[in-house]
């Protein structure tokens, strides 16, 4: 009767099987951890554009943050004189943001706030829309935009139905006796719907991050491991390197 045949072991087969199915086994694997891999969260992402524009008194500004064509809200500088029956007359002058329908304006008490750099535009906030005062002078003077510098109005609006936080940097002088000048420096907006903003940023957490790449170092030549396949396609590349010297080490 003759014997059945013993199976031979992985490490008996000739040096260019046992690569090669190796090689199998390092594919099959790195497919099914790929699968297995859960997806990579949305990344957030800040628009911020760069301007200079000066806001003076009879001048309004519309203010399209995303650049679709659409006014986000519109700062208007306006100068006001009213007279009373008994002939005295009265003159003012204010700064406000006019708010489009879709948007709202970070609000308190003295009307759109001055957001410092470093405060956060999100859902805790207290928003309002319509027109919003910034600054008024000689009437008594009111708002919390009075010669102030690089302070930022904090909106909220919509990207096709969905709510999104940015905001307006600008700085407001007045000068005696009613002379109001607001200059616009820059505008930005985070692309995430519903994640909030920090007035002054100009990047998001991951915006132009690089990735750091592995060293790694083998001083025998050897099969996959499980860390070479945590690895992924870095981990291939680097076992395929091996091959040559591991084919090498077997002819002497």
């Amino acid at each position: 009767m003759k014997k059945p045949t013993r199976a031979r072991k992985v490490q008996d087969l000739p040096s260019p099987y046992r690569l090669q199915l190796n090689s199998y086994a390092l594919a099959a694997s790195t497919a099914g951890l790929s699968l297995l891999a859960p997806a990579r969260p949305m990344e957030a992402k800040i628009i911020y554009t760069s301007t200079h524009h000066v806001i003076r008194e009879g001048d309004s500004y519309s203010l399209d943050l995303t650049g679709d064509g659409k006014t986000n809200l519109t700062f208007q500088n306006k100068h006001f004189s009213s007279c009373s029956t008994g002939g005295s007359c009265r003159s003012s002058q204010s700064l406000s943001a006019n708010v489009a329908a879709s948007a709202q304006a970070v609000h308190n008490y003295f009307g759109a706030v001055a957001m410092k750099p470093g405060m956060w535009i999100g859902p805790k906030r207290a928003f309002q829309g319509g027109l919003e005062l910034m600054a008024r002078f000689r009437g008594p003077d009111y708002g919390s935009w009075i010669n102030v510098k690089n302070r930022y109005l904090g909106v909220k609006f919509k990207i096709k139905g969905q709510t999104h936080y940015g905001w307006a940097r600008l700085s407001v002088q007045y000068q005696p006796p009613s002379q109001i000048t607001a200059t616009l420096t820059g505008y930005a907006y985070e692309t995430i719907p519903g994640k909030a903003i920090i007035a002054g940023a100009t990047k998001g957490p991951d915006d132009g991050a690089q990735p750091v790449p592995a060293t790694h170092t083998s001083s025998t030549p050897e099969p996959a491991t499980l860390g070479m396949l945590a690895l992924g396609a870095p981990g291939l590349s680097i076992w395929r390197r091996e091959e040559p010297v591991a084919a090498t080490s077997d002819k002497n």
